[in-house]
């Protein structure tokens, strides 16, 4: 867990335990701290399912009390961060396709991935369950259909010859795109006012950060080497990660009851 995309998941992957009363996320430590009654078990195989690395450190019991949350403050966070990936999306998949970069294009795609699970975390509250299932069963397949198009798109510029991109482009909005995907990471954990880790240290953890830094520094390697190869390889890269993803959407699962 390291990034807001992944805690947004995980929130929607126990939304359908009854027995979970509260999460506690600390992202810069890699920990969750789940409130819950009963065993523990189905909520232990529930975030196994997300292949996220999940491992128990610790059960105690516990007496404490939990408030309902304010849904509609997390639902304007959920929303800006929604509208600066989605803005991010559009305009690194513009330069990606102006400027030859499939860095780019693949990070644009991540983007969109990351938009995506903030549109079923802004579902999470009200929407059906089996509506919130057929959205993330759509989401993940057309995610993964990207990932793979992009990926075989890849391969077809790494066998044939191609003109490096324009390193230019991808250093500068890859640039602007570490500070939006900071920006999103800094909005929701603004929301969190009792929790003290807003951390230089906790932003870059963050796996979309350090996919914009391998862009930029594919960037450099391709003015070194007037050659489009670094970008390719950034490029495949992302889109495994874009397709592992889209592999987690598909293992949620929001109409369980515990």
């Amino acid at each position: 867990m390291d990034c807001p995309s992944e805690e947004q998941m995980i929130k929607m992957k126990l939304s359908g335990f009854d027995s979970v009363k509260s999460l506690d996320f600390d992202i810069a430590n890699r920990k969750l701290d789940v409130y819950h009654d009963g065993g523990i078990n189905p909520i232990k195989l529930a975030l196994e399912e997300l292949k996220l690395g999940s491992e128990l450190v610790l059960t105690v019991e516990s007496e404490a009390e939990f408030t309902k949350q304010d849904e509609s403050q997390e639902r304007k966070l959920l929303w800006a961060v929604l509208i600066i990936n989605f803005l991010f999306f559009g305009i690194e998949i513009i330069a990606g396709v102006l400027s030859g970069s499939m860095g780019l294009v693949a990070d644009s795609l991540d983007m969109l991935a990351d938009s995506i699970v903030y549109i079923l975390a802004l579902m999470a509250v009200g929407a059906a369950a089996a509506m919130k299932s057929r959205v993330a069963r759509f989401a993940g397949y057309f995610q993964m259909l990207l990932a793979v198009v992009g990926f075989a798109e890849v391969l077809r510029r790494f066998f044939s010859l191609t003109d490096a991109p324009d390193f230019t482009t991808m250093i500068v909005v890859s640039v602007f795109a570490l500070i939006a995907n900071a920006l999103s990471l800094y909005i929701l954990q603004k929301g969190k006012s009792d929790e003290a880790h807003m951390k230089a240290s906790m932003i870059f953890t963050s796996n979309d950060i350090i996919i914009n830094s391998g862009v930029i520094m594919a960037g450099v390697l391709v003015k070194y080497f007037n050659s489009s190869y670094p970008d390719l390889i950034i490029g495949a890269i992302v889109f495994l990660i874009v397709a592992n993803g889209a592999f987690r959407i598909l293992k949620l699962d929001t109409g369980v009851n515990s």
